[in-house]
């Protein structure tokens, strides 16, 4: 029986070490739905280029998210730029799944979204690949160091989750400024088209905000935030981070008790949109 309407999810980078596979698969037994968009980036064929990393949970999620489409809930698939080799296959069915390079939805409140990735609007991935392939390396060190840090955090007995990459983005300017034209990029091109806003991915900043009368929504990623978009029944979406404390034992999850952890790691509840001037 679903629980919601839809499940907006992107960058689950199936096949290497940063996916979280296991609080993914918790999060998809915990939201059955009519119908999933995965919004690029479900696996990371750049990554893999390196070094396969596929592990029994990621196995897992590959087969229930075809179990969900054979069972009759709609699964599309927007494929992104590191599985962008699935775009020559957009208009086919796989398993069940559908292939598109993009798509409109429309809520249950009646207003039009646009999904796609969200590469099309970052000029470095678009124009200098070779830039982004560097990033993505960089990206995927700060993921691994993050581990180790919070792995030490909760042996040391210091409560709360810290995401190094999470702090990079908010702390250097030129980040920020990129997510600020980002997000200009993807409500420009939403209005041209006629639309009431946009979903999307790509740059792991899980977020929903009003912007210039348009609403803007990225999915976040399941490699540090671990965040997903719900659409409930009455067509209001909603920001979930998935909760790391579901699955610690006992000891350890009560250390994800400080107001970062909350602001992260618990189910946040946006139908506030934060409105942001210009």
């Amino acid at each position: 029986m679903p629980k919601v309407r839809s499940l907006f999810l992107s960058d689950i980078h199936l096949g290497t070490r940063a996916c979280q596979a296991d609080r993914l698969l918790d999060f998809l037994r915990e939201h059955p739905a009519e119908q999933t968009f995965l919004i690029g980036d479900i696996v990371d064929f750049w990554a893999m280029s390196r070094g396969i990393h596929w592990s029994p949970a990621q196995n897992t999620v590959v087969q229930k998210l075809l179990r969900r489409a054979r069972h009759g809930e709609r699964v599309i698939f927007i494929p992104g730029n590191h599985d962008e080799a699935l775009r020559d296959y957009c208009g086919t069915v796989f398993g069940d799944i559908e292939v598109a390079d993009e798509w409109v939805h429309e809520t249950a409140d009646g207003r039009r979204f646009l999904l796609i990735h969200g590469d099309q609007f970052d000029q470095v991935t678009r124009h200098h690949r070779w830039v982004a392939v560097l990033g993505d390396k960089a990206y995927d060190l700060l993921v691994r160091i993050n581990t180790t840090i919070s792995w030490l955090r909760r042996k040391l007995g210091i409560s709360g989750y810290w995401s190094l990459a999470g702090y990079a983005k908010r702390k250097v300017k030129t980040a920020l400024n990129f997510i600020f034209d980002f997000e200009d990029s993807a409500i420009r091109h939403a209005r041209e088209r006629g639309l009431d806003g946009v979903v999307c991915g790509h740059i792991h900043w899980a977020t929903m905000r009003e912007i210039d009368g348009l609403t803007y929504v990225n999915c976040g990623d399941w490699v540090d935030s671990c965040t997903a978009i719900v659409e409930h029944f009455d067509g209001r979406l909603e920001l979930v981070a998935w909760d790391v404390r579901r699955l610690l034992p006992a000891v350890e999850a009560a250390e994800y008790e400080t107001a970062e952890a909350a602001e992260l790691l618990t189910v946040a509840h946006c139908s506030s949109l934060e409105t942001r001037t210009h």
